[in-house]
């Protein structure tokens, strides 16, 4: 089993850190995993990719993600800019961060979508810095339920390892919230976006 995941974000809204949780946890399960960004101009506000990939084997590949079977994007408006949709496999994933308002187009021939509003579970919390919530432990929780790739429990071991105190703990919730309330969108539904 290899799974590769593409995130897609703006500076400051930890997508990096978001892929480095991801594979911290899949360590905790056993499994092998690798995280890096995109190094671009990255700054706040700014497009950022960050990648990941999982194996239940040691991973001997070093290269770009050019075929993720997962993406993840963090910021709603991001589609407007990107093509996040692009190289998705045939059978891939798409779970998105709606920020409480309708997802911008995306051009999905094929996938399966998962939305969950990170960005309202994020104020609630106030996981908010200089004005901007910080919107990644929530979407891992999405990324969690729609992936099974890791479970909720070791995610939540992760981001309480990570940071620690009360920090740890609202992080925690939100991943918890996220996985609570991420809705499958059947593909019909899909291309009316």
């Amino acid at each position: 089993m290899l799974v590769e995941f593409r995130f897609h974000g703006r500076g400051g809204q930890g997508v990096v850190t978001a892929a480095d949780l991801l594979v911290k946890a899949s360590y905790m399960e056993g499994k092998w995993g690798q995280s890096y960004p995109f190094f671009g101009a990255e700054r706040r506000g700014a497009p950022v990719t960050a990648y990941a990939r999982i194996s239940d084997k040691p991973l001997k590949i070093h290269y770009q993600i050019y075929e993720p079977d997962v993406i993840v994007v963090l910021d709603p408006s991001i589609p407007k800019l990107v093509n996040v949709t692009s190289g998705l496999k045939k059978n891939g994933i798409i779970i998105i961060n709606t920020g409480g308002r309708n997802i911008e187009p995306l051009k999905i021939q094929h996938g399966t979508l998962f939305t969950v509003d990170a960005t309202n579970i994020a104020i609630k919390l106030n996981l908010v810095v200089a004005g901007w919530p910080i919107v990644n432990t929530g979407i891992l929780g999405a990324v969690a339920k729609a992936t099974n790739i890791v479970k909720l429990d070791t995610l939540i071991k992760a981001i309480k390892e990570t940071w620690k105190g009360t920090a740890g703990e609202t992080n925690a919730k939100a991943a918890q919230l996220a996985y609570e309330q991420t809705t499958k969108i059947a593909y019909q539904e899909v291309q009316k976006i």
